[in-house]
């Protein structure tokens, strides 16, 4: 696939629709625009952290000291300089990968450590990191064989309060794995695995589609549609599209605020991020595509959060540097990390990091948005081949 360009989508009105007048008019409308009114962009200050090449990063105590820290593939950063790095364990290295494609902080085992859940592409497991308490080695756990896990989420599937968890397996059947809990709801280190389909694709994302109450799974090949005892009865599957390689999350939100939830999607190995909004056609549910990027590829990951504290979320998201290790269409683009604002139109693009390797900034397969400093404003925290660093927000 060759990279688009407004030729490209000029020749194809499907695809976007991009006039001189459409051009000309929304010009006049920046210019009408009282001044006051056009938001402020946020300030971003970059901090690296390590040259490692692990892709997933977490955030949360992991001393109990009442100080986050940062958590990434076989170290630990203590908060909140950042400086001190400690040792959790190998992990092993496979040609340009490492086998660490998830970083979901979780008490597993109820003893007031943090835990941390991963999982490997290599080694087709789903594992938890038991956090020994102190500046040891970490013990894994496997908590089930589940084939290639590309990524995972975290969701409260069975809306009891508590996350749980879900990997992405291509080509392997979809299930979630909810940790057992006792009277306490402390965790006892067991989880029990629910099957929800058969078969899944790459990409992964949940949220009520539907507006019974219920979460849905969002995959490639469609959205699947939560019964109403989601641990025993039997999911259903809506093939409504298909949206290829896609992000791990898929993010699930109400963007226009008609009441509806629509679906942010990235394509993971490819150009494109769209999002998707839910119509109805023949009384039955329909999207509509419209993008927000599609000149950028390799959105593998993104999260919907507010970044300037004014009450709407922004979504966040960049490049994976050498997803396939550059030979995916645009995996030798520069690198970026943005955010995008929803102006009650469209996505408004914002660049927080740009450029070449050393300059630009890559998100890697799971990235982190937390507040570091206890300031009131969300930092950014981003891990991948190219390294582990802060964006530190400095506000507008």
């Amino acid at each position: 696939m060759e990279k688009p360009t407004i030729q490209t989508y000029m020749k194809n009105p499907n695809l976007i629709t991009l006039t001189l007048s459409g051009m000309l008019a929304a010009c006049c409308v920046v210019q009408a625009q009282d001044k006051d009114k056009i938001p402020v962009s946020i300030r971003f200050e970059k901090k690296m952290i390590a040259s490692e090449s692990f892709e997933t990063v977490s955030v949360f105590d992991v001393d109990n000291d009442g100080v986050e820290d940062i958590v990434s593939g076989e170290f630990w950063y203590k908060g909140p300089e950042y400086v001190d790095r400690f040792y959790i364990g190998p992990v092993k290295r496979h040609e340009q990968y490492t086998d660490d494609f998830a970083n979901i902080p979780m008490d597993v085992n109820g003893d007031g450590n943090m835990d941390y859940i991963t999982g490997g592409w290599f080694n087709k497991s789903l594992i938890w990191r038991e956090n020994p308490g102190n500046k040891g080695p970490w013990k894994d756990h496997v908590i089930d064989v589940t084939g290639n896990v590309e990524a995972a989420g975290a969701w409260d599937v069975d809306n009891d309060g508590y996350l749980d968890i879900v990997p992405n397996n291509p080509n392997d059947s979809l299930r979630f794995y909810k940790l057992e809990r006792d009277k306490d709801g402390k965790g006892t280190g067991k989880f029990t695995k629910v099957m929800v389909a058969a078969k899944q694709g790459h990409g992964l994302g949940f949220g009520d589609v539907n507006g019974d109450g219920r979460g849905d799974f969002i995959v490639s090949g469609g959205w699947i549609e939560a019964p109403k005892n989601v641990m025993k009865d039997r999911w259903i599957m809506h093939n409504d599209f298909n949206f290829k390689d896609a992000s791990v999350p898929m993010i699930v939100t109400d963007v226009n605020g008609d009441g509806k939830n629509d679906i942010i999607i990235g394509q993971a190995h490819s150009y494109g991020l769209d999002w998707y909004e839910q119509t109805e056609k023949s009384g039955k549910i329909a999207w509509k595509k419209h993008p927000i990027d599609p000149f950028n590829a390799q959105f593998h990951s993104m999260e919907w959060v507010d970044l300037d504290g004014d009450g709407i979320k922004e979504l966040v998201t960049g490049k994976r540097y050498r997803a396939h290790n550059g030979s995916d269409p645009g995996g030798k683009d520069l690198l970026g990390l943005y955010y995008f604002r929803w102006n009650g139109e469209s996505f408004t693009k914002q660049v927080i990091s740009y450029g070449p390797f050393g300059v630009g900034k890559g998100i890697g397969v799971q990235f982190a948005v937390a507040d570091l400093r206890g300031n009131g404003r969300k930092d950014i925290i981003v891990a991948g081949k190219d390294g582990l660093c802060i964006f530190f927000n400095e506000g507008k």
